[in-house]
């Protein structure tokens, strides 16, 4: 049987979920603003919080995001997380 691949729709929430799960935002203050600093790690954390929130009231509210949608959220996360990762806040490994 072929898999049938998820809507925007579902896509959109996988990567929400994804994002959620693989950045840092739980961190304090303090990490945050650690001893390295190549753009504000703060700043960054709480815009892509920020987007990730106004996606999930769309969502909720039924909007269909396009697959530009898609792939504009998912090169924020990816831009983001790399800046974390120079800073220190996050390991190379981690696949965002």
């Amino acid at each position: 049987m072929i898999e049938r691949k998820p809507n925007t729709q579902v896509a959109m929430r996988q990567l929400i979920e994804q994002i959620r799960t693989q950045i840092p935002f739980d961190l304090s203050e303090e990490e945050r603003c650690g001893e390295s600093c190549e753009g504000c790690s703060g700043k960054l954390l709480i815009y892509l919080e920020s987007e990730l929130d106004e996606w999930q009231i769309k969502l909720d509210q039924g909007v269909v995001p396009s697959f530009a949608d898609l792939s504009r959220l998912a090169a924020k996360a990816k831009k983001i997380a790399n800046v974390l990762r120079r800073n220190g806040l996050m390991p190379e490994q981690a696949p965002v």
